[in-house]
């Protein structure tokens, strides 16, 4: 394993607190019941015209912009969620939702940063967020549109047969995980910071891909096994064929540490009839946002936290 010159991983693992208040990260943080936003960070400027609908402003008076335009600003480097490309799953599905309401999307490109929320939706550069599970700003939350988890990820080589973190055989092994996320917490917990590599949770993504550099340090041999967000794993599993890598979501760890979530869009609070709308057309797209989905390998459970067959 190669030699590093890094914060203790105690440091590095601690600055959950830090994150807090982002409103944008790739996964869904250690406290992400509170704040945290696991899919693309993918903005969607929605200005429009549609019968019957008002848009209500966040501030008393206002009123969003009436064209037959869906704007989006989305994050152009953070497949598997959204590119500039237009290459993401969450690109599709608002692709999904544009077209059941009419308007032809368009993107402006912001990259995914601290304070994302709070520098695009409530300041009114965006009237849409796509990929969110809850989040510290202020925005109410649509319905949601999937529910995935967190997963473990190893070489199918690797002698490894594991399918819980606590498993013993995993107390020798070099393991990596994205700092904050609800995996760190539980090896903290287990005693094996000590075995930990971490990696950094909110980056430029046009330079840095944490998670995805996890599992490509996997594939290399450098770590032996990666804790990553489900989405994210599957896709870029799927990308390194030769080295097998195995999937296992992680669906027997104890119920106080959560490692599935749901994902919706949001809107500002006073907005309910736009969140509405969007409610619609996300249940009108639903076998097709599903299709999408499946077709990006992102692991998906039931209401019942179960996973879904294919």
């Amino acid at each position: 394993m190669r030699t590093m010159s890094r914060p203790s991983i105690a440091e590095r693992l601690d600055r959950r607190a830090s994150f807090r208040s982002s409103g944008a990260t790739s996964v869904p943080t250690s406290s992400a019941l509170a704040a945290s936003l696991p899919g693309a960070c993918l903005i969607a400027v929605l200005s429009l015209s549609i019968p019957g609908v008002t848009l209500a402003a966040d501030g008393a008076g206002r009123q969003a912009l009436t064209t037959n335009r869906l704007k989006v600003c989305a994050d152009p480097a953070n497949l598997p969620f959204s590119n500039e490309a237009l290459e993401g799953f969450e690109n599709r599905i608002v692709d999904l939702v544009a077209d059941e309401l009419g308007l032809e999307a368009r993107y402006t490109w912001y990259p995914q940063s601290t304070g994302f929320v709070r520098n695009t939706l409530r300041v009114r550069q965006c009237d849409l967020i796509s990929g969110i599970t809850t989040t510290s700003e202020r925005v109410q939350n649509t319905n949601s549109y999937y529910h995935s988890v967190y997963t473990m990820v190893y070489r199918a080589d690797s002698g490894l047969e594991a399918t819980t973190m606590g498993d013993p055989t995993l107390a020798e092994r070099s393991l990596g995980v994205v700092a904050g996320t609800p995996p760190a917490d539980v090896l903290a917990r287990l005693g094996l910071l000590g075995r930990v590599r971490p990696y950094q949770l909110i980056t430029d993504t046009r330079r840095e891909k944490p998670a995805e550099r996890a599992l490509e340090d996997v594939v290399a041999g450098e770590i032996d096994v990666a804790f990553v967000w489900g989405p994210i794993a599957g896709y870029h599993a799927s990308r390194h064929p030769d080295a097998e890598l195995v999937v296992v979501p992680l669906l027997k760890e104890a119920a106080d540490v959560r490692m599935d979530f749901s994902v919706s869009m949001a809107v500002r609070y006073n907005e309910t009839d736009w969140k509405r709308t969007v409610n619609r057309a996300l249940a009108a797209r639903e076998d097709e946002i599903l299709g999408v989905l499946r077709e990006y390998g992102v692991p998906l459970l039931d209401d019942r936290g179960e996973l879904l067959g294919d």
